[in-house]
């Protein structure tokens, strides 16, 4: 029975060391994190301008090459490019390094448009076929749509998101100072009896 129980256990082990073996050759790759955002922009003459911006990260343990970046989602109809290109190609995208682009649209209709994530295609050296990677997807645009005029007290808003962590710690470290350098109302009673 003991034996039986050995043989088991070594085969367990076995098995284990076979799976975490490829599972550490598998880690040995690029892991591609690709990042898609927009802006809007009214213009005067009646169009919105898009501007579209990607960075892709790789977060993996090896270089990717051949990178390359597509985003046709964009269709001709409702959409005319004015500046960049909507796909790109790099050599490669080094261990923890960071790939930018950008490009800029303008559209005359008014619709309501939802983007496909933009698709990152990269060579292995370890693997023969490419492989994909997509970004992360955009929010629905509303493409000339009717702005809501700003609130009254957005810009107070706005001006608390961006100086309130600097404000908390002013006023802490102002609490901080006022409680060290004034007295203590213990050492005022007894000042004050002291003088009777």
């Amino acid at each position: 029975m003991a034996t039986m129980i050995t043989g088991w256990l070594i085969l367990a082990l076995l098995a284990l060391l076979s799976l975490s073996a490829s599972t550490v050759a598998s880690l040995d790759a690029p892991f591609i994190v690709a990042h898609k955002k927009t802006a809007l922009n009214r213009l005067k003459s009646g169009a919105e301008r898009i501007s579209v911006f990607m960075d892709i990260y790789n977060q993996g343990s090896a270089t990717a090459y051949d990178v390359s970046l597509t985003d046709d989602s964009w269709s001709q109809d409702l959409f005319e490019v004015i500046a960049g290109n909507t796909s790109m190609s790099w050599e490669r995208l080094d261990v923890g390094a960071l790939l930018s682009h950008s490009f800029e649209l303008e559209s005359k209709v008014k619709t309501q448009f939802y983007g496909a994530p933009a698709v990152i295609t990269f060579r292995v050296p370890t693997k023969a076929a490419p492989q994909d990677a997509y970004s992360t997807p955009i929010l629905p645009l509303d493409i000339l749509a009717e702005r809501l005029p700003e609130k009254k007290f957005d810009w107070a808003k706005r001006l608390l998101m961006k100086f309130g962590p600097l404000i908390s710690v002013i006023s802490i470290v102002v609490l901080f100072v006022y409680l060290v350098a004034s007295p203590s109302k213990s050492s005022a009673a007894k000042g004050s009896k002291k003088k009777r």
